[in-house]
């Protein structure tokens, strides 16, 4: 759900006619960013990478993945909808940044979850 919500609002402010450049590039750097890390972080887990390259904390690296990511586009969702002047297709997209801002909340707490409070019970 957060991917899909990344790309609605990366559709919905690249579809729609800008009135600040700078503010929407920003929006649309950070959301294809998101989601470019998030494919190379499903491909680790698909082909088993993480197996071969035990020298990186992969839970670690995935944590801070989505915590950079979350302040990230937090601060670009805030800028587009401060810039977007009532355009519907830019409210859209600022909507669908604080949505997948939200959504990446709670992945960061359930990869929290699982990876120390799971770890830490078990021993």
């Amino acid at each position: 759900a957060f991917q899909i919500s990344l790309l609605v609002g990366f559709i919905s402010v690249n579809s729609s006619p800008w009135t600040n450049y700078s503010a929407y590039s920003y929006f649309q750097i950070v959301t294809m960013c998101d989601l470019v890390m998030i494919l190379f972080f499903y491909i680790i887990h698909i082909f088993r990478i993480y197996r071969k390259l035990t020298c990186v904390s992969w839970p670690l690296a995935e944590f801070l993945h989505y915590l950079i990511g979350t302040i990230l586009l937090l601060i670009a969702s805030i800028v587009a909808a401060s810039k977007s002047y009532n355009l519907t297709g830019l409210v859209a997209g600022a909507t669908f940044g604080f949505l997948a801002t939200i959504l990446c909340v709670l992945s960061i707490w359930s990869s929290y979850k699982v990876s120390c409070i799971t770890q830490s019970t078990s021993k």
